[in-house]
């Protein structure tokens, strides 16, 4: 049986509760801001989607603040990256929707959880270059399990004592669509009845500005015009950050509790394109095969889809590699369902794309509505015969088939569905 998801929490750059994202998300509100990053006014690098509510600009967490209501102890602090205090956040959200208290998941060993992070650039660094410092003398007993890539796995596994699984997962922008993905096999296997499964990044110099020196960023300083999927002008992504949780049940253990189920995980595939480190593949051979073995483990065809959640980073290579692998999945069959790339608001966050995408996928079931491209001018030539609304649709999606891709190549593809005895 196919799992169902039963909560999701969001801390992103449109909203940081489901209310206010899927406000956001309806209205085609963006979450870009003007920044100055590292006190460099002449730095090309202009917008960035920013979290509200947060200040983790410190690498000291007692300089930090967030907003009322979450409740994190001092001895989980000291150890957490700011994106893992986003993470925190997100997962209390998502336990509290789905119906559940953390007493109901700690020691259980029936719950696991799955993580993707790409660990904290800023921590690194900071505590690196004080150890150097001192040659070696002292540093930060916590600089480990706070910077580097299983953070989310350590911090969040202690603080919400997960016994029953916990794992992470590193492909760069599809890492925490391979989360979602392993996450679902454990629970159609039988070896676990729920699945936490989250995404986190921060947005600031450190994660992001390596970028712009790989000439992968926008140079565009109108945040309403910076992140414009498949436009003809799009001239590279914006970062962003923000955490994405969801809690995902077997079917049975669901109906035991009484919880409502939002949608059904119903397939996922994967696929690479063995091409280039940072670069797809001209013709999306790889995300194609992806979206073709999604379709299959979730036993549909091309014309069961009825949107489609795109990659769709801005970035001049991958919108026009996503593009044509669309254009031959669909419009070759004569079919044209909507296809939303919701980076447009958010900006690009990473390894936690494929979780928030999964997580906008969710809203748009149970709220009966597929997000538009408010900020796509002209499309671009290779968008021919695609459906790119520029506004919101109202209606239920149905089926929605949502894409990501990584460096290297690695390419994942979720199948999300309402669940059953409710129909698009």
């Amino acid at each position: 049986m196919n799992p169902v998801i039963t909560g999701v929490g969001f801390i992103t750059p449109i909203g940081n509760d489901r209310v206010t994202v899927e406000q956001s998300l309806r209205e085609g509100r963006h979450g870009i801001e003007r920044v100055e990053f590292l006190g460099n006014a002449q730095l090309p690098i202009k917008v960035a989607g920013t979290v509200k509510g947060f200040l983790v600009d410190s690498p000291k967490w007692r300089d930090w603040s967030w907003p009322n209501g979450y409740d994190i102890p001092k001895d989980i602090l000291r150890g957490l990256a700011p994106h893992g205090l986003y993470a925190i956040c997100a997962v209390e959200q998502a336990l509290s929707h789905a119906a559940l208290r953390t007493a109901d998941v700690a020691e259980d060993p029936d719950t696991g959880l799955y993580c993707a992070s790409a660990g904290s650039a800023m921590l690194l660094h900071h505590n690196l270059a004080q150890m150097r410092a001192v040659r070696g003398a002292r540093g930060n007993p916590l600089g480990v399990v706070s910077s580097i890539a299983g953070t989310l796995n350590f911090n969040l596994a202690a603080h919400f004592r997960i016994t029953g699984a916990v794992c992470g997962f590193v492909s760069a922008c599809a890492s925490s669509s391979h989360a979602l993905g392993y996450a679902i096999d454990d629970l159609r296997l039988g070896r676990l009845k729920r699945a936490i499964v989250v995404g986190a990044e921060e947005m600031n110099a450190d994660s992001l500005l390596p970028f712009a020196h790989m000439r992968a960023l926008s140079n565009e300083s109108d945040p309403g015009l910076a992140s414009r999927p498949f436009d003809v002008e799009r001239d590279g992504f914006v970062g962003a950050g923000g955490a994405v949780a969801l809690v995902l049940e077997a079917p049975a253990e669901a109906a035991r509790r009484g919880a409502a189920a939002l949608a059904e995980a119903s397939g996922w595939g994967q696929a690479a394109d063995g091409y280039r480190v940072a670069a797809s593949h001209p013709e999306g051979a790889g995300l194609r095969l992806a979206m073709e073995r999604a379709l299959a483990d979730a036993a549909v065809v091309p014309g069961d889809i009825g949107c489609v959640s795109a990659h769709a980073t801005s970035t001049p290579i991958g919108d026009s590699a996503e593009a044509i692998a669309i254009g031959r999945l669909f419009t070759t069959r004569g079919l044209r369902p909507p296809v939303a790339a919701t980076k447009g608001l958010t900006g690009h966050t990473l390894s936690l794309s494929g979780a928030m995408q999964a997580g906008f996928c969710v809203l748009s079931i149970s709220g009966a509505f597929m997000p538009g491209n408010p900020h796509l001018g002209v499309a671009a030539g290779e968008c021919d015969g695609l459906y790119l609304p520029r506004a919101t649709l109202a209606g239920a999606p149905g089926r929605i088939l949502s894409n990501t891709s990584g460096f290297g190549g690695s390419n994942v593809c979720h199948v999300f569905a309402p669940p059953s005895g409710i129909t698009g």
